[in-house]
């Protein structure tokens, strides 16, 4: 068996060396000189006093799209994806429209892994099938995972991730396997995997075990370096610097059915209603793109109802546990699970997220993590630790549905390739569904090629997205948060109005920092001027004066918008977040003034909102 894989690994470096030398060529031949685009937009993006337009200014540009006078497109979908080809049309220079049922991001893309990976279980199906399709993929992620990191930098990071092996079999194996993941990945490298030996381990990842399940004994870990984000802020990004860049997009607003020509039967539309007013509204594009995650297929069935699913919905759970269980800096891989799946224990935001497990699942907007599914990542960590593992440590479990492009030759979903399809099954609408959080910046590029295709459309311009940093991006340095630590005070109020002030510490200061980028000095005023400078909850960075800024400049429209996209408190500590809600509910109440039954109601839903975290 040994002799096998080494066999496979060593056929694998070659296939991967030829490979890689056409990989960049290809690119190096691609790349255009789009900068003076790119800095017209960086001028725009990266004004520290440019305001999205209202919700209101947004609706009418929509409403305003008539038959005579339509978009150029319109996007059904606010996830990474529809978000991601909001941005790219508009930054083309094409008249773009964007609305979401829901909330940015609320759906799979704000429930991910966190992780901005090339896809290490691809490669090793690529290297022993000499597979160049699944090497493609490959390439194609870790190019875009550089990407992602540089245009989002205060929201993405590299991470280091820990393989503990317990012989040196395993060493050897994953140690070549690794290396050969860098040198994939060539200019795109983030930094080079390294062996470390199991003292070194241990005291990189103090609660690695030294003994293995079957009591065989540490013998090294390999250290590769992949990328870890906030995702649902980088989406919220993504919409928000659309909307910077002229697309007109509109949170809460469903589309209840599809506007289709009487002659030639294309789709020329979509009849929305906005879910906060209850009103509805026709707005008219010459091609209409389906970014709607798990939902593509039910709004295809808008524009035929014969249409075949092509989702094949898989359910990723994750869960949440205190920080103590993993280092600030560094994550642990479980390469192969006793069920061929792979689970990660990483840092995040001063907590440690595990998972994920992949099965298939129905589709359903607030996704539930079942118990076993829970007791199933606990069970596959504990193998790996040297503390106990207990059930009550979890402070928050929950569910993402993965959207896979269904292959009808795959028994699983575990199997099933992460590759992305666009077609136009019917005329004026293109639908794009598959892959990950990593490419959806090509993702969206293809679905925009495509709807340029469909509807005869003329940019000014070709894609510019993949030097485009998102909102709060530029001007941010990692240093940014010490200045707001000195410059900035906390004002909180008392219960009886009083108004004192307090240091902006360096927990609160990073956080900003991290989370709104070059925008944190906005926030940081708030907290200063306005008294909203106190904690939501305890032990949590997380300020009153989020939740104002949203308000005002992120399209925060509910409670639960705040605690899950916004501010991750719900993801993090679901007990936190309900401590939190009376006071996030009072300061929207006062942004969006709201009366009393809508405050309650609120409060009610987010309440629901949260059981579906167990």
């Amino acid at each position: 068996m040994y002799a096998a894989s080494f066999r496979g690994l060593a056929s694998g470096v070659a296939f991967i060396a030829t490979a890689s030398g056409a990989a960049v060529l290809s690119l190096a031949s691609s790349d255009k000189d789009r900068r003076p685009i790119v800095e017209s937009l960086k001028r725009t993006i990266g004004d520290p006093t440019a305001s999205v337009p209202s919700r209101s200014v947004q609706e009418s540009a929509l409403r305003g799209a008539s038959l005579s006078n339509p978009l150029d497109i319109l996007v059904i979908g606010g996830g990474a994806t529809g978000s991601g080809v909001a941005l790219d049309a508009a930054t083309r220079g094409l008249r773009v429209g964007l609305v979401e049922r829901d909330d940015f991001s609320s759906g799979t893309s704000s429930r991910s892994t966190k992780l901005i990976h090339g896809g290490v279980r691809y490669l090793e199906k690529a290297v022993f099938n000499l597979d160049y399709g699944q090497l493609r993929l490959v390439f194609h992620a870790l190019e875009e995972r550089k990407q992602l990191i540089e245009n989002a930098p205060h929201l993405c990071r590299a991470l280091p991730c820990m393989t503990p092996c317990f012989s040196w079999f395993e060493v050897v194996y994953f140690w070549m396997g690794l290396k050969m993941y860098d040198l994939v990945a060539g200019p795109r490298l983030l930094h080079l995997s390294r062996y470390y030996s199991a003292k070194q381990s241990v005291e990189l990842f103090p609660t690695l075990a030294s003994k293995g399940k079957d009591k065989s004994t540490l013998t090294g870990t390999v250290v590769y370096y992949d990328g870890q984000m906030n995702d649902s802020r980088v989406n919220v990004g993504l919409a928000c610097t659309a909307a910077l860049a002229g697309a007109s997009v509109l949170n809460h607003a469903e589309v209840v059915s599809l506007i289709r020509d009487d002659v030639t039967q294309r789709v020329i539309g979509a009849r929305i209603r906005n879910n906060l007013s209850g009103q509805k509204f026709d707005t008219y594009a010459k091609v209409v793109v389906n970014a709607a995650g798990p939902f593509c297929d039910s709004v295809r069935k808008m524009a035929d109802g014969e249409s075949k699913p092509m989702i094949c919905p898989s359910s990723g759970v994750h869960i949440v546990l205190p920080d103590y269980y993993s280092p600030q800096g560094m994550g642990l891989i479980v390469p192969k699970t006793k069920d061929g799946r792979v689970v990660f224990m990483l840092p995040w935001l001063g907590k440690t997220v595990a998972g994920t497990t992949d099965s298939p699942t129905s589709i359903t907007s607030l996704p539930k993590p079942h118990e076993d599914e829970i007791q199933f990542i606990l069970d596959t960590i504990t193998d790996y630790l040297n503390i106990k593992v207990r059930r009550t440590d979890v402070l928050s479990a929950w569910s993402g549905i993965r959207p896979l492009a269904m292959d009808p030759t795959a028994k699983n979903t575990e199997n099933m390739s992460r590759d992305h399809i666009v077609l136009e099954d019917c005329p004026g609408l293109v639908t794009i569904t598959g892959g990950k959080w990593t490419t959806y910046r090509s993702m969206a590029e293809d679905a925009v090629d495509a709807a340029i295709k469909s509807g005869k459309l003329k940019p000014s311009n070709d894609c510019v997205t993949q030097k485009l940093q998102i909102v709060g991006s530029y001007g941010w340095d990692p240093s940014s948060f010490a200045a707001l630590a000195q410059q900035y005070v906390r004002v909180k109020k008392t219960h009886g109005g009083k108004e004192v002030p307090g240091t902006m510490d360096t927990a609160a200061a990073k956080h900003l920092s991290h989370a709104y980028g070059s925008m944190a000095d906005r926030v940081a005023t708030i907290a200063q001027e306005e008294g909203l400078g106190k904690r939501l909850a305890h032990g949590h960075p997380f300020l009153e004066a989020e939740v104002a800024y949203c308000a005002r400049n992120e399209y925060c429209e509910s409670a639960v918008d705040f605690i899950a996209r916004r501010c991750r408190i719900a993801f993090l500590d679901t007990k936190a977040a309900e401590q939190a809600l009376k006071r996030v509910v009072e300061i929207l109440a006062r942004e969006h003034k709201w009366d009393k039954p809508r405050q309650m109601q609120e409060l009610k839903m987010a309440k629901e909102f949260l059981q579906t975290f167990k």
